[in-house]
């Protein structure tokens, strides 16, 4: 279990199904290139939300506008943490700091380094002990040390990654290094966790162990999920919502069985209509 991490989420003061951050008409631009057009959508505490849709429909667009990667030129983004912030134009290390972290489509970890390593590099937004009283290892700044390590030790436990923990992560399997990944996002404490794609590449096996980590981390401790997948297998199963975008747009929003019978939906997928094919193709 992660002992401080349920203690750190129920600080947020939302309960189950309040509105925890909001998008109001995004757009995003790249010169001539819209990326995201008039995008609204409400993210709700404790719920697991699909943002699924063809390549290039902007979803990882829209991730990196929430975590301030990207600065969308109208719209706001507005983060519920017991009060109101406007994150739309905040810095990356303010908005994880307010508690939202994010996994990357394309591993991003120190390859050189240890996974307990990179998992501790997480936890160096919440190091409140200045340089000097860290490099001497005493008082405060070692207590809050020893304080963070615990937390990664739990991270490790839950992600079920005990084995190598002492390995380089450049040395691992592409699917256990994405599982390294969300787990130096997890040492971040985040109330709000954002994953791009954290089942690319893996096979069935990582696929279905991925998947349970992902429940685990959303029911048992309360982290509010968004997430890329293009498995609409595993999207159907965990999701409670689902937004769909399509060239920019969002072009329907829902539980799982409504976006799966959705016209538009089939249509932006398939590229024909609905009537041509069975609903199998959608989960």
């Amino acid at each position: 279990m992660l002992r401080g991490f349920t203690h750190t989420l129920n600080s947020s003061q939302l309960k189950p199904g309040e509105t925890q951050l909001e998008i109001r008409d995004m757009q995003l631009r790249f010169g001539g290139v819209t990326a995201l057009f008039n995008v609204s959508l409400e993210v709700k505490q404790s719920e697991i939300l699909a943002i699924i849709g063809p390549n290039g429909a902007g979803k990882t667009s829209l991730l990196n506008c929430i975590s301030g990667l990207y600065k969308p030129q109208d719209g706001k983004i507005i983060y519920h943490n017991g009060r109101a912030h406007d994150i739309t134009r905040a810095r990356t290390h303010e908005i994880a700091h307010l508690g939202i972290a994010r996994s990357f489509q394309n591993i991003e970890l120190f390859k050189h380094m240890s996974v307990l390593d990179n998992l501790l590099s997480g936890c160096h937004i919440h190091m409140k002990t200045n340089l000097f009283a860290s490099m001497f290892y005493w008082g405060p700044a070692q207590a809050e040390q020893i304080e963070q390590r615990r937390f990664v030790e739990d991270v490790i436990d839950l992600l079920e990654i005990e084995a190598i923990r002492g390995h380089t992560v450049g040395s691992l399997s592409y699917g256990l290094q994405k599982r390294v990944e969300m787990g130096r996002a997890l040492a971040m404490k985040p109330s709000i966790l954002l994953l791009d794609e954290p089942m690319a590449g893996m096979n069935a096996e990582e696929k279905e162990d991925m998947a349970r980590f992902v429940l685990d981390i959303n029911e048992e401790h309360g982290v509010t999920i968004v997430l890329i997948e293009h498995d609409m297998g595993v999207i159907m199963d965990i999701s409670d919502r689902i937004v769909v975008l399509n060239f920019g747009q969002k072009i329907a929003e829902g539980t799982p069985d409504d976006v799966r019978r959705n016209p538009l939906v089939i249509q932006a997928y398939l590229g024909e209509d609905q009537s041509t094919f069975p609903m199998k193709h959608l989960g």
